[in-house]
């Protein structure tokens, strides 16, 4: 049996994530993305679940960071998962009382316009997870979290509101981490992390030339700091196809020619509503 790490505890969006992924997997809980990276690394578990791109408030850095600065592990798959949130307080509590709002910081962007209109004065408190901060408000007068509805379910707690997201359409991209990523399919895509000279014009653009005049189509770019020193950023790219394809394999050949550093984070199967579970 498959031993799947993710973030915890039980009643998270990436819990329902990892039984979409395995459902017959043993699922391990973890406190942190790190943690979660860490149990892999060391054999504890296989794989590990994390978020790692919300729709509305684009990629969850923790996520991405562990990839870049904190682990070896690669991507070997993704799960995408529509996200509802809910409003989640203890049994007997009415919206007048809420005046604290406990959450993930992710839940708690993508739900800032609800809370802006109907508890502007309630301070809001960041949670490790949405199902921790359902936990925490079962012993806070006036608690408010915002989570999914398994996680009141498994606490006993008591939902006001469901749907509170800002975007109906929300969805998060998890992605499934291991010590190796994934065998060709067909219905691939890689992503990849590189640094280049900051110093000297079009050096970005020369390595995103390698992809284009292979006709290799990019599905995301984005940057994040180094950690090295300010005006030096890591530079995120997912685009189609398999590192093994021969195409794909020149194109990264070259832009690691080109690169300070470089590193393939993996190759996965492409998510796919209509055929995966």
């Amino acid at each position: 049996m498959t031993r799947l790490a993710y973030l915890g505890p039980s009643g998270t969006f990436t819990e329902e994530a990892a039984l979409r992924y395995q459902p017959s997997a043993q699922l391990l809980p973890f406190a942190s993305e790190a943690a979660v990276a860490a149990a892999v690394e060391s054999g504890m578990a296989d794989e590990g679940v994390l978020a790692i791109e919300n729709s509305l408030e684009g990629s969850v850095t923790r996520t991405i960071d562990v990839l870049i600065h904190e682990s070896r592990l690669f991507i070997k798959s993704e799960v995408i998962l529509p996200i509802e949130h809910c409003l989640i307080v203890r049994p007997g509590t009415a919206a007048d009382d809420v005046s604290v709002i406990y959450a993930h910081p992710q839940a708690l962007s993508q739900c800032r316009r609800f809370i802006e209109l109907r508890f502007p004065n309630a301070r809001q408190e960041a949670a490790l997870s949405n199902a921790a901060a359902v936990e925490e408000i079962l012993n806070v007068p006036g608690g408010a979290a915002i989570a999914g509805a398994r996680a009141a379910e498994l606490h006993g707690a008591q939902i006001l509101a469901r749907g509170i997201q800002d975007n109906p359409h929300n969805k998060t991209r998890f992605a499934v981490l291991g010590p190796t990523d994934s065998e060709p399919t067909g219905r691939d895509k890689t992503s990849i992390a590189f640094t280049v000279a900051h110093d000297q014009p079009g050096t970005l653009v020369g390595v995103l030339h390698e992809l284009s005049d292979r006709s290799i189509n990019l599905v995301k770019i984005e940057s994040r700091p180094s950690r090295e020193e300010l005006g030096i950023y890591v530079f995120l790219v997912d685009l189609e196809g398999h590192r093994t394809d021969p195409t794909v394999a020149e194109a990264l050949a070259a832009v690691q020619a080109k690169a300070f550093f470089f590193r393939v984070l993996g190759s996965y199967p492409r998510w796919d509503d209509a055929r995966d579970p």
